[in-house]
């Protein structure tokens, strides 16, 4: 076993876009020891996904650091500079990066930064009370290693999930996450259902749909949604992913919390406004050939599926909401879009005892976003969505929650933190400045 002497400031586990964040904005404090530890050999973001002409859902402002420091090294804007697309992404005039620039950028963000253990499955970690100090114990390649740590932010992000009716029933049935390597064995098939309605759905539905006739087969969209749901932007909208709107929603009673939690899942689990006109304008232009062979099915949910080996094909059994009736539906292939849940934390059964849960079992998430007893030492990132709401999966926020977090174990403003931004006042009326303030605290000079 190898063991790491040093007693760092903070291990990070999991290396995704908020801890990889979190790594570029805690490189530059001198006075700040950080590490992070990660299974996977490298920085990958969703390249099942990676369509050339897909964008991610947030302005370019929303990387890795640019919301707490505009000034920082690691800023989308200096990766464009650096490998020359500065101007042509000017040029372009679209605020939303293709998802294949926002991963190279953050693959080169990653490659810049001397703090980051790929390669380092996290097993355990423990508390030791004389010492007050965690142990991570990590599996590599070469053996175990264990890491010391004043601190602990867990940002392992979530892994694809799969709803009842559908799960384990074999054959060559898919994740949308597995999409893109899976697409060429996919156009071969005689029919194919994409079930979903959220973005990766639409996604994956327009790509099949441009090859539709080219590959002779069936292409069928099936979600239980009443409708194709856009995804919710205007600006006052906004206002919701903001520091003002998650302290109100934290504060609520848990069973108003959970019920916003459902309400609210257009505003960010939708499909974006561009891409529900752009598959109109697709249909209406294939259709312009003669009929589409395809279907868009709402209020349609399944509720018992099998995979018929001997004919090739998966038998499902669909219901309409609307009417209450069922009947069957049999297709070749199946592209399961069906979203994702955040990742089991088993490594954090040594220190259960000091983790705080809510009546459900959940992390009890802290407004700063610590789960732990002891008042600050254990944080999460992107695990929260049931206690801070919509701005724990938001990209745009993630800079923020990094320098909150960087302010508690620091003890002090190293990046400036915006207390109030929006407009709108989200709890009972209370007396404040009739504008928003930008910044109300000052951030420290840390270079």
């Amino acid at each position: 076993m190898t063991r790491h002497d040093t007693v760092h400031d903070l291990v990070g586990i999991g290396i995704g876009p908020f801890n990889l964040g979190l790594a570029c904005l805690t490189d530059p404090v001198d006075d700040l020891d950080a590490v992070f530890l990660d299974a996977a050999d490298g920085f990958a973001w969703h390249h099942g996904m990676m369509l050339d002409d897909a964008t991610i859902q947030v302005p370019f402002m929303a990387d890795l650091v640019t919301m707490a420091d505009p000034t920082s090294p690691f800023s989308f804007l200096a990766w464009l500079k650096e490998t020359g697309r500065l101007y042509p992404f000017y040029i372009r005039e679209d605020f939303h990066p293709l998802r294949s620039e926002y991963d190279a950028y953050c693959r080169w963000a990653a490659d810049r930064l001397d703090t980051l253990r790929w390669g380092r499955r996290v097993t355990a970690v423990e508390h030791d009370v004389t010492t007050d100090l965690f142990t991570v114990h990590a599996e590599t390649d070469q053996g175990p290693e264990t890491y010391r740590a004043r601190h602990v932010v867990v940002g392992i992000g979530t892994e694809p999930v799969v709803p009842e009716p559908l799960r384990g029933i074999g054959g060559p049935a898919i994740h949308s996450a597995e999409y893109l390597p899976n697409r060429e064995a996919l156009r071969t098939a005689g029919s194919i259902a994409v079930i979903g309605s959220g973005q990766s759905a639409a996604e994956v539905y327009r790509d099949l749909l441009e090859d539709v006739r080219r590959h002779d087969y069936r292409l069928d969209w099936i979600t239980r949604s009443p409708r194709f749901f856009p995804m919710e932007d205007t600006k006052l909208t906004l206002e919701m992913t903001s520091p003002e709107y998650t302290d109100h929603f934290h504060a609520l009673p848990e069973p108003v919390r959970d019920r916003l939690g459902r309400e609210q899942r257009g505003l960010y689990k939708g499909i974006s406004a561009d891409l529900v006109d752009e598959l109109y304008d697709q249909l209406y232009r294939i259709s312009a050939r003669g009929p589409v062979p395809t279907s868009l099915r709402t209020e349609t949910s399944v509720v018992d599926a099998a995979w018929l080996a001997d004919r090739g094909t998966y038998r499902l059994t669909l219901r309409h909401e609307q009417l209450g009736e069922t009947y069957e539906h049999e297709v070749e292939r199946l592209v399961l879009a069906t979203g994702y849940a955040p990742r089991p934390t088993s490594f954090l059964d040594p220190v259960e005892h000091l983790v705080a849960r809510d009546a459900r079992g959940r992390f009890a998430v802290a407004r700063d976003h610590h789960v732990d007893r002891l008042g600050g030492r254990i944080w999460v990132q992107n695990a929260e969505e049931h206690t801070h709401g919509l701005t724990a999966p938001d990209l745009g926020m993630g800079a923020w929650r990094n320098a909150s977090i960087i302010r508690s174990v620091t003890g002090r403003s190293v990046y400036g933190l915006e207390e109030r931004i929006a407009f709108q006042e989200f709890g009972l009326p209370a007396t404040r400045p009739s504008t928003p303030c930008p910044v109300t605290e000052r951030a420290e000079v840390t270079a």
